[in-house]
């Protein structure tokens, strides 16, 4: 987008010009860019969430209770991966 304007003094006469010139195209990209990278972010870190809130459940069972789900605590980080990132 062009701007130009120009400011005149109190007797009519021009005093001074100037041209503007921004490109909106260039902003919008780059409003675009950090609006995908606080995007990204956020579902990082949700993802990272739910693994340390699996992993914190997990931990807390009885090795009775992993036995019973079929786990056993050799496999606890891999699950809590499993359900945090591999959706």
């Amino acid at each position: 987008m062009f701007n130009a304007t120009k400011h005149y003094s109190h007797k009519g006469t021009m005093k001074m010009a100037y041209a503007t010139h921004t490109d909106t195209a260039a902003q919008s990209g780059l409003g675009a860019r950090v609006s995908t990278l606080l995007i990204d972010i956020r579902a990082r870190l949700a993802r990272r969430k739910v693994y340390r809130q699996t992993l914190t459940e997990l931990q807390t069972l009885s090795n009775r209770e992993l036995a019973d789900l079929g786990l056993n605590r050799s496999i606890i980080r891999r699950v809590a991966y499993q359900a945090a990132y591999e959706v």
